[in-house]
């Protein structure tokens, strides 16, 4: 005997006749046209949102990287450091929670002369010890070595500067630049200048041009000399273990540098420029999906020309015995499943861009000639995009919500449609 049991939801017949109304031709009533075009807004809108929220937290990934390994984690400063105990208020910094490197620092600002070009430039003098701890600069040395550097009697006078600092001057390991410092001694006249020529040992590139191009590091000795500060020192710059909770370690800092210690944070001192990028990546989330949202719109045109044009389709289904669930199950499958397939589209062609990301900048520009990507403006070599698959499974889900909500009021105007009325103007 037949089967006679009523097929449940989301059955075969149902799924069968979704999948025939969605790919029906024109001349028998369907709406391919408009079931690509809408299923490739989808696609499109969902690949733009994963590409650029993708770029934004590599952005902040890389600038963050960059900027917290270029400099330190916490800044202390105590009239303990610059006294006669300085060695063992850094012994007690180092042992404090947390703490990996604690580096005595004279940081100013003089003018650097060179073959061909003058420019200003930021001044850290450090001991060899403590840069060579600095892999984001002993890591990254370009031309030249640390040999020497802050050793012997010529290893005072040598210096290392950034690749695009080198590239402006047009020096290369060996030349020699000239360093002017306004802080000279004093005079009947007012405060006269210093300056002194020092021997390029090493260029580094850490990738960012405004290190790059703006600072000079020099033997911490040479620098307290040059800069008139006999032995004292402007800070000590510590690194702890995890960055994200240099807030945690600040309280332990602060009591190992003794009474009258001020200790910042690198949160502290690129507060506004971290935070103008997270209310930006907000921004650009919200308007992003807005996009998606008119997109999976153009889903509800083409159910709605669909359910006109399968009007007496429907009414004969309902004469067979198709109930108002099945009708409803059937043109929401039928629009639904091109919001997802569009989304699964946009997915994988998002993340197929951000993993190829460079290998197209680069095509790119060879095609074309010119830098889409330059570091003077975006500080950054090239770009970066970092998949958030987190993030990534959120939109996805949003994407797949969105494109049933926009398909439920014209699956559900077909299951109201009343098979008397669809026949009689048949």
């Amino acid at each position: 005997m037949p089967d006679t049991r009523a097929a449940g939801p989301f059955s075969r017949w149902e799924r069968s006749v979704a999948r025939r109304y969605l790919f029906a031709k024109r001349k028998n009533g369907g709406v391919a046209l408009i079931s690509i075009i809408s299923f490739c807004a989808v696609m499109l809108a969902v690949f733009a949102l994963i590409t650029v929220m993708s770029v934004m937290n590599g952005f902040r990934a890389e600038l963050l990287g960059r900027i917290v390994g270029f400099n330190g984690h916490l800044y202390a400063q105590s009239p303990l450091i610059n006294g006669p105990d300085r060695d063992t208020v850094i012994r007690r910094i180092m042992a404090a929670p947390g703490v990996v490197q604690a580096a005595p620092m004279v940081e100013a600002q003089a003018m650097v002369i060179g073959p061909t070009q003058v420019t200003g430039a930021i001044v850290r003098g450090v001991t060899t010890a403590d840069l060579r701890h600095m892999s984001l600069i002993a890591g990254n040395i370009k031309q030249g070595s640390l040999a020497g550097f802050g050793e012997g009697e010529y290893g005072g006078d040598m210096v290392l500067i950034g690749d695009r600092m080198a590239l402006n001057l047009g020096v290369r390991p060996g030349d020699a630049i000239t360093l002017i410092s306004p802080s000279g001694p004093a005079t009947a006249f007012g405060s006269s200048t210093r300056e002194k020529n020092y021997i390029v040992g090493g260029v580094f590139s850490v990738g960012m041009s405004q290190f790059d191009e703006a600072f000079v590091y020099m033997p911490l000795e040479q620098a307290q000399l040059f800069f008139g500060r006999d032995t004292s020192v402007d800070y000590v710059e510590i690194k702890v273990d995890d960055p994200d909770k240099a807030k945690d370690y600040k309280h332990a800092v602060e009591v190992a540098s003794g009474p009258g210690a001020l200790v910042s944070d690198w949160q502290d001192r690129n507060h506004s420029y971290f935070t103008a990028l997270q209310v930006e990546r907000k921004v650009m989330r919200l308007i992003l999906f807005c996009i998606v949202a008119i997109a999976t719109l153009n889903i509800i045109s083409s159910l709605v020309m669909l359910v006109k044009n399968k009007g007496k389709d429907i009414a004969i289904l309902r004469t067979m015995g198709a109930g108002q669930g099945a009708i409803l199950r059937i043109f929401l499958m039928a629009g639904a499943s091109i919001g997802v397939a569009g989304t699964l589209s946009g997915l994988a062609l998002g993340a197929l861009f951000c993993t190829y990301i460079t290998p197209i900048q680069n095509f790119v520009e060879w095609a074309t000639g010119t830098a889409v990507f330059s570091a003077d403006v975006y500080m950054l070599s090239h770009i970066p995009a970092k998949i958030d698959w987190v993030e990534v499974a959120g939109i996805v889900t949003a994407s797949a919500l969105m494109s049933l909500l926009a398909t439920l009021p014209p699956a559900w105007r077909a299951s109201r449609l009343d098979p008397v009325e669809a026949l009689r103007y048949e």
